[in-house]
């Protein structure tokens, strides 16, 4: 079926007044409102400087306030998707224009007074269409943000006009701060407030877009949002979820929420990206391996939000958040032994540096799987050097996400069935790849060298730290004299020219030739980068760039033949042993689920 969407410009007085008829709904996944004192006071002096100089009666000018993008809900309301913090602002304004002239006894008032009054009645109540009486109660304006007191405070103010002078939220204070503007330009200019009225009604001009469906009006608003917060799946789950539960659950869930949003970003995470891992632990679990990457709100929204409403969803996004408090902060989790031992802490910590995300989706999955077993800890981490492994390998040969992907998503699935899953990655001899750790993808220069480093410490590396080139990026062209500059400029860029080196040291080392840096290099704090400070070498030269490229690959191949062989010889063991209760327990479990 075709998209229908609808747009046509209209007056505030036009756009507002449709409420009449279709209701404004800020929906419960919208955020609260926030406008500054400063948008206010924008919003208020452009108008009236325009209003001076192009508007009025006596002009035909008009002043764009933007777009509105809003689909027509079930119950016949305008919901909005983009605009609610515009729209709030403008009932707002009209709100204390109206209160402040009707302050005045009706038989005491100008005629322009009782014209704009009767002018902005239906633009923000319902009025009796015999009467004209107005019904205060009814708002064409309603917010349902979920959890948010000033639902109630946005309704009280439209409908009294009144405030608590002491009140701190958005709402009250820029009620009152449109207040204040309107009485100090009317007591400066007061020619011009009814010119400023007429022009806000009439010339101040809105482009409404309204769409067929909710789906419609959230991709519009992703196309036209460059105002930096765009509106988050993550925003609307929250709202689905919201509405599915009885009352008594609501607050809890909401507390929970709110738990897990301020977590997240403590994390460096956000929800919306739980909700993304968790949906590659899902496709794991119903053993989707399909190459094409779902969107996030496709994904969840698909049987009418089935997934969402599941039991537990946001245990499992607790739970995941765990491993990225670990991974992105070093946090020590209680009862997780796991999280204190530095050589997982380093693998992950070298995952960080693949080119791509990929390696992410079986780290959580496997997490979520097997967290509570007895033997995690030393499982976890031979899983870790595995992928780390077949990731590195791969990537080396074959630098495109393409080329791991299908691997990946075999792996997710494996990982459901067992806790040492095998690796379906295309067999590759390392041998192919020592001149492709000699001279890396520039990509993989990190990885390595992080790799490297941490075959001789027991530490993390600082939390600040370069590549550091020997032989330095600018050098002068008589240094070496009977080499090619053209051969420099790519020796220079070989693994054997290069070790991580903090960030301060390395600006005091500056561009300096190996014989002045080296004293730097013994105050670094890493271990491969001291002992090249503390190293006998006194010159550094193209042979020996080419010297230790050949060590450096050989300890890499070494490694990772290491780590390969750790992982397939506890594979081993565990085959040739009978599944535990716990194993055995666990597969009749997803066999009943149908996962496996």
């Amino acid at each position: 079926m075709p998209t229908t969407i609808e747009v046509n410009k209209q007056s505030v007085e036009a756009l507002l007044g449709s409420g009449k008829t279709k209701p404004f709904v800020i929906p419960e996944y919208q955020r609260p409102y926030a406008w500054t004192d400063e948008q206010v006071e924008t919003l208020f002096e452009d108008l009236w400087e325009f209003t001076a100089i192009s508007g009025g009666t006596e002009r035909e000018g008009s002043y764009f306030l933007g777009s509105i993008v809003a689909y027509e809900n079930e119950d016949g309301e305008q919901e909005i998707i983009d605009g609610q913090q515009r729209i709030t602002s403008l009932f707002l304004l009209l709100r204390a224009i109206y209160t402040k002239l009707v302050v005045t006894p009706a038989s005491e008032r100008t005629p322009e007074a009782n014209n704009f009054i009767g002018k902005i009645e239906p633009a923000i109540w319902r009025t009796n269409k015999l009467t004209g009486t107005v019904d205060f109660k009814n708002i064409l304006l309603t917010s349902r943000v979920v959890n948010n007191e000033g639902n109630e405070i946005l309704r009280s103010i439209l409908e009294t006009g009144k405030t608590d002078e002491n009140a701190k939220d958005n709402y009250s204070k820029n009620y009152r701060y449109f207040q204040e503007l309107f009485d100090k330009h009317s007591i400066e200019n007061p020619l011009m407030v009814y010119q400023f009225i007429y022009a806000l009604l009439n010339q101040a001009i809105l482009l409404p877009i309204t769409a067929d469906t909710q789906d419609t009006a959230l991709t519009i608003f992703s196309t036209l949002n460059d105002r930096g917060l765009p509106l988050s799946d993550a925003d609307i789950f929250k709202a689905k979820i919201y509405n599915q539960l009885d009352s008594y659950e609501k607050k809890d869930f909401i507390d929970r929420w709110k738990d897990l949003d301020e977590q997240a970003t403590d994390a460096e995470e956000s929800i919306q990206q739980l909700f993304y891992y968790n949906m590659f632990y899902l496709r794991a679990l119903e053993k989707d391996i399909k190459t094409t990457t779902p969107g996030v709100r496709k994904y969840y929204s698909a049987n009418k939000f089935e997934r969402l409403y599941k039991n537990g969803l946001l245990d499992t996004l607790f739970v995941i958040l765990n491993l990225w408090k670990v991974i992105n902060k070093g946090e020590e989790i209680e009862n997780e032994d796991w999280s204190k031992n530095i050589k997982i802490r380093q693998s992950l910590d070298i995952l960080k540096s693949y080119p791509n995300e990929f390696w992410k989706y079986p780290v959580v999955i496997y997490y979520v799987c097997y967290r509570n077993k007895v033997d995690f800890e030393m499982k976890f981490g031979l899983f870790l050097n595995k992928l780390l492994m077949e990731l590195m390998t791969k990537y080396l040969l074959f630098p495109t996400i393409n080329a791991v992907k299908p691997d990946i998503l075999k792996l997710n699935s494996a990982i459901i069935k067992s806790s040492t899953p095998k690796f379906e990655f295309k067999e590759i001899d390392v041998s192919q790849i020592e001149e492709r750790i000699q001279n890396p993808n520039r990509s993989m220069v990190r990885m390595i060298l992080k790799t490297l480093a941490y075959e001789h410490q027991d530490t993390l590396l600082p939390n600040k730290w370069e590549i550091e080139h020997i032989f330095p990026q600018k050098w002068q062209t008589n240094y070496f004299p009977d080499v090619p500059e053209n051969i420099i400029k790519e020796k220079i860029e070989h693994i054997g020219n290069k070790i991580p080196f903090e960030k301060n040291l390395n600006i005091v080392a500056g561009n300096g030739y190996f014989g002045k840096k080296k004293k730097e290099y013994t105050a670094s704090k890493i271990a491969i980068t001291k002992a090249m400070g503390t190293s006998d070498v006194q010159d550094w030269d193209m042979d020996a760039i080419m010297k230790r490229d050949i060590r450096v690959s050989d300890s890499i191949i070494k490694i990772l033949k290491n780590w390969s062989n750790a992982y397939l010889n506890i594979i081993g063991k565990i085959q040739a042993d009978k599944p535990s209760a716990e194993d055995l327990a666990r597969i009749e479990e997803f066999k009943k689920k149908g996962w496996i």
